[in-house]
């Protein structure tokens, strides 16, 4: 039962990790109907400058400034120098623009910082780990990580459903010409919008990087997860990311601690961990399938 529940809450902690960069990315294509394949730059540069800000200052408070700067700054210059004269574009162009930049911001990080993995110490006021249940320790900072992401999520509901902003952000996703004709900056709508999303991802790779190596790649490894999150919740929905994310963190988790233990007991060991690993790493991907099925439009898409 100990396992069973640290298992469950690594699940929601990894989803609310894919939260914060489905959010990011769920708003970027809803509103503005672009497929932005860099997200996960903007994920890598937000955990390289919270990790060098941390290794030279030694204050978390500094490297999260820098981190969600980085990200935030960085996200706002893509959207004005490349992406903005890719919106009338098909699909096709925007995929190839921002794969080609993934390709920059990697040998760009490699030239700069080198290939070699960097490790970022987790904060001491976040270090050890609480009794959330009589024997049923959890690391402090994993609760943490599950906290920020619950705030994140209040925030961007109070900023979605209780500012012009967000009116203006939900108008855009329904009919962007009506608003552009109404004389709103829709340039400058979208210019936020991406900086937002950039923000988030940042956020998420900070606090991604005291769990996990920093190194060249990071965002692509998650990026594909994040992308799953965003159909299964349905793509332009906030509510939808949300849970979005929780199902696939927790299905992911638990298949891949469980699944294995569960097979050895109808095969051999080695037989059991290469079927369990394998049909681990398909679980979410049929979970979507799945999803798709019943709901071709994802379990909260944006006009619902």
């Amino acid at each position: 039962m100990t396992l069973v529940l640290e298992q469950l809450l690594n699940g929601v902690q990894l989803g609310v990790m894919l939260f914060m960069l489905a959010a990011g990315l769920t708003l970027i294509f809803g509103i503005m109907g672009v497929i932005n394949l860099a997200h996960g730059s903007l994920f890598m540069v937000g955990a390289y400058a919270a990790a060098v800000t941390a290794a030279q200052t030694g204050s978390f408070l500094l490297a999260l400034v820098a981190g969600l700067a980085a990200a935030g700054v960085l996200g706002m210059v893509i959207e004005f120098v490349v992406l903005r004269r890719l919106y009338a574009r098909d699909h096709l162009d925007q995929v190839l623009a921002t794969f080609g930049l993934i390709l920059f911001f990697n040998q760009s990080i490699i030239l700069i910082f080198g290939r070699q993995p960097m490790f970022v110490n987790i904060p001491p006021a976040f270090q050890g780990a609480v009794e959330l249940l009589p024997g049923v320790p959890y690391p402090i900072y994993r609760l943490v990580i599950i906290a920020v992401g619950i705030l994140v999520a209040l925030g961007l509901w109070v900023l979605i459903t209780r500012t012009r902003i967000g009116m203006l952000v939900r108008a855009g996703a329904t009919n962007r010409e009506m608003v552009r004709a109404l004389g709103v900056d829709i340039r400058l709508l979208y210019t936020v919008v991406f900086g937002l999303g950039a923000l988030l991802a940042g956020l998420a790779g900070i606090m991604a990087g005291p769990l996990t190596s920093v190194q060249v790649g990071m965002g692509e490894q998650i990026l594909i997860l994040t992308f799953v999150v965003v159909v299964i919740g349905g793509i332009g929905s906030v509510r939808g990311a949300v849970f979005g994310a929780l199902l696939v963190g927790v299905v992911d988790t638990m298949l891949r601690a469980f699944l294995p233990g569960f097979l050895r007991t109808m095969m051999a060991g080695s037989e059991a961990d290469a079927l369990g690993a394998g049909l681990s790493s398909m679980g979410v991907y049929l979970l979507m399938a799945l999803v798709l099925l019943l709901r071709p439009k994802g379990l909260f898409p944006a006009h619902g």
